[in-house]
């Protein structure tokens, strides 16, 4: 029976899977030629946003073995553990790190739109139920409709909030949350910051400031930069997830906007071409639309029925 992690993903990715799935089970009907199949499989993939690297790769592997294949169940196994193969194999990779003794302070990092705020949220409604104690920090000091959704989401889980005054100091009032947070014995302090074209390299430099700034403030210790990005950027998520890391030096990626429009493949693209792990996988609007992310559950989501 599937429940939960794995329901939501097969109903966040029902574009891919279906399509995958239904054009094993029609070409092996038809009798259509092994090379034939395999190359279809392939130019699916691409189109679930796999990227032409892996598909090339799964496609070559597929044809090794594919006088094996005895029916549409036994290329479905080996197409899984081939796309399982391109993930981290370490699950630790996907905790958020904690250091003992001060706060660990998570920053979030992305462009305009990518879902930060949300994603915020979501991430400490997960940290609260797992009974750790967290605050936001709000250095976005620019847009004002940014301060008013951390507002609400802080009001609505009951949690402190820092932020500063319109036209702040992002980096002042990122040191000025760390210390409230250590002041406090906070678990967690989650940084929001600004939307940030990934093209524009003064506006990167202020990401640095703000990093540069939780690592002197000597209370709290920066664990995680977290890169927000929407599922249906295709190829310019790769594009941005490089830039941020470049400048950054990331730590992982919560991929927000799984939806019915999510194409999916992004996500081992991310991993085998950037080398970061995707922690989280937000699927809706609501607080508990998040997910630690498990590679198994996704690829069996992408091939299921």
């Amino acid at each position: 029976m599937i429940t939960g992690i794995l329901s939501r993903m097969k109903k966040a990715m029902r574009k891919s899977r279906l399509n995958v799935s239904v054009l094993i089970k029609t070409l092996l009907r038809q009798g259509i030629p092994e090379k034939e199949m395999l190359e279809e499989i392939e130019r699916l993939l691409l189109q679930a946003d796999v990227g032409p690297v892996i598909c090339e790769s799964v496609s070559l592997d597929l044809m090794k073995e594919a006088k094996s294949f005895t029916g549409e169940d036994s290329v479905k196994k080996k197409l899984k553990e081939l796309l399982l193969a391109h993930f981290r194999v370490n699950d630790g990779i996907r905790n958020l790190t904690m250091p003992q003794g001060c706060a660990s302070v998570i920053m979030f990092v992305g462009v305009n739109g990518s879902g930060k705020t949300s994603s915020i949220a979501k991430i400490a409604n997960y940290l609260l139920k797992d009974g750790r104690t967290v605050m936001i920090a709000g250095c976005d000091t620019f847009r004002a409709a940014a301060a008013e959704q951390l507002e609400f989401w802080s009001e609505k889980l009951d949690i402190p909030l820092i932020k500063g005054f319109s036209g702040a100091d992002p980096a002042s009032v990122a040191f000025d949350a760390c210390k409230s947070a250590a002041a406090k014995g906070c678990d967690f302090l989650l940084i929001d910051t600004a939307g940030r074209q990934h093209t524009k390299n003064h506006l990167m430099e202020e990401m640095k400031k703000i990093k540069s700034a939780v690592t002197k403030c000597g209370v709290a210790r920066l664990s995680e930069i977290l890169l927000v990005l929407d599922a249906v950027t295709g190829q310019n998520g790769i594009v941005q997830a490089a830039k941020f890391n470049e400048a950054l030096c990331l730590t992982g990626v919560v991929l927000s906007k799984m939806d019915g429009t999510a194409k999916g493949g992004i996500t081992l693209r991310i991993e085998k071409e950037e080398r970061l792990p995707v922690k989280f996988i937000s699927f809706g609007e609501s607080l508990d639309d998040l997910s630690r992310f498990n590679p198994a559950d996704f690829v069996e989501s992408l091939l299921m029925d």
